[in-house]
C-alpha cells in the first residue's frame, strides 16, 4: 500500500477486471473516434447435427476490420471450411464499409493459410515460447 491506501495486487483470471477494463477502453476509444462505429461479428459452421464444424470472431472500427480467433474442427481441416469462414468475414467487413481486414497468427498455427488467401505480412514478433513467432497480416478489401 501506498500513502493513500491504494492496494496493488496481482491474480490469475479475473473476468470481473477483464469486463471493466473492456468498457473503458472501449468508452475512451469512442470517445477519441467519435463518429467511428465499433461492433463485433461472427462466422459459425455447423453440421446436421447442430455441432461446431468451424468458427471465427471478429470485429469492425470505423473502416477497418480484424479476426480475433480462426478454428476448423480437427476432422474438417482441409475441406476448406477456413477459406470459407475468411470469404464470409471479408464479405460482412465489405459490408460495413471496411477497406482492409488485419489478422495474427502464431507460427505453428496458420501463418501460410492467410497469405495463400492474399493476407500480406506486415510484421514478427520474435521470442514466444518454443521459439515462434506472433506474425501480422493484412488484406486491403
Amino acid at each position: 500500500m501506498n500513502d493513500n491506501g491504494v492496494e496493488i495486487t496481482t491474480g490469475g483470471a479475473d473476468a470481473g477486471l477483464d469486463a471493466r477494463l473492456s468498457e473503458e477502453l472501449d468508452a475512451f476509444n469512442r470517445a477519441a473516434t467519435e463518429g467511428l462505429r465499433q461492433s463485433e461479428f461472427t462466422v459459425r459452421v455447423t453440421d446436421a447435427d447442430g455441432a461446431l464444424v468451424a468458427g471465427l470472431s471478429g470485429w469492425s472500427w470505423g473502416d477497418r476490420a480484424g479476426i480475433g480467433m480462426t478454428w476448423v474442427r480437427e476432422d474438417s481441416r482441409g475441406d476448406g471450411w477456413g477459406g470459407r469462414l475468411l470469404a464470409a468475414a471479408e464479405d460482412e467487413a465489405r459490408r460495413r464499409g471496411c477497406a482492409s481486414l488485419l489478422v495474427s497468427s502464431f507460427t505453428f498455427q496458420a501463418p501460410a493459410f492467410y497469405a495463400r488467401h492474399g493476407y500480406v505480412e506486415t510484421a514478427r514478433v520474435p521470442g514466444f515460447p518454443g521459439g515462434h513467432e506472433d506474425v501480422y497480416f493484412l488484406k486491403q478489401l
